[in-house]
């Protein structure tokens, strides 16, 4: 293993990717080697050219993932697109932010949807491919801190992140004895949109920032590097780990 961290070659779909850390992953899987599928509802125009600035074929997929209907066909579209398929981010997903009391049951199926069962869908889909074909495989879904702890005001994103450390840790006992490696990272806070209003509130920004050990928001860069880890061969005998990176926030 002389390039353990090297991904050419691979073929990764990663979902959510228009910006935040799906963006960030994408970037770094394509700058280790990876071809790029991308999945958002929204414009992936500048994912695309940064995958392609690092020398790596790029192709995106419209797709809204608040329903499972897309789901089979994203996995057809990258493997009818590049030939196969390598590697599964699941990143998409939502928050929404209110007291439990008043928190809505739109808001809790919307969250849920997209952050749990689509997750769980996608990789039974990307699964079934493996196995079906007898390709090795990565997963590499996206949990939070929320998976660890219960948070406040966000009750279907700490239920639904709470799913993807269960589902992923389901999932590695299941498929590690046939070549797919499923496991997650649990990114802590991170300078992304969905956590804007956190960082414009200057009392709740204080009190974040007062205790991760490392002093600063995540960016999604530092997300980036544990995803390479992960997708590549160096972790193949690492099946079910949700992994923090989180600046020292557990450790705290």
């Amino acid at each position: 293993m002389t390039k353990p961290f090297d991904l050419t070659g691979k073929v990764a779909l990663v979902t959510g990717a228009n910006t935040g850390i799906g963006q960030g992953i994408a970037l770094a899987l394509a700058q280790a080697g990876a071809d790029i599928a991308a999945v958002d509802v929204v414009s992936l125009d500048e994912t695309k050219g940064l995958v392609e600035a690092a020398g790596r074929k790029f192709h995106g997929i419209h797709a809204d993932l608040t329903s499972i209907a897309p789901v089979q066909g994203l996995v057809e579209e990258t493997v009818g697109t590049f030939g196969k398929l390598d590697i599964l981010v699941n990143n998409a997903g939502l928050i929404r932010r209110a007291d439990a009391v008043d928190f809505t049951e739109a808001d809790w199926d919307l969250v849920m949807n997209i952050n749990i069962k689509t997750v769980f869908f996608l990789c039974q889909a990307f699964g079934r491919y493996a196995i079906d074909n007898g390709r090795k495989g990565k997963i590499v879904n996206i949990a939070s801190m929320l998976s660890f702890q219960g948070g406040i005001r966000v009750p279907s994103y700490t239920a639904s992140k709470s799913g993807v450390a269960g589902i992923t840790k389901l999932l590695a006992c299941e498929w590690a004895g046939k070549g797919i490696n499923v496991n997650a990272i649990a990114p802590g806070y991170v300078a992304t949109n969905n956590t804007a209003a956190l960082r414009a509130d200057e009392k709740r920004n204080a009190e974040i920032l007062g205790r991760i050990p490392a002093g600063r928001w995540s960016v999604p860069s530092d997300i980036g590097g544990p995803a390479v880890f992960l997708a590549s061969d160096a972790a193949d005998y690492i099946h079910g780990t949700i992994l923090p990176v989180d600046g020292g926030w557990l450790a705290r």
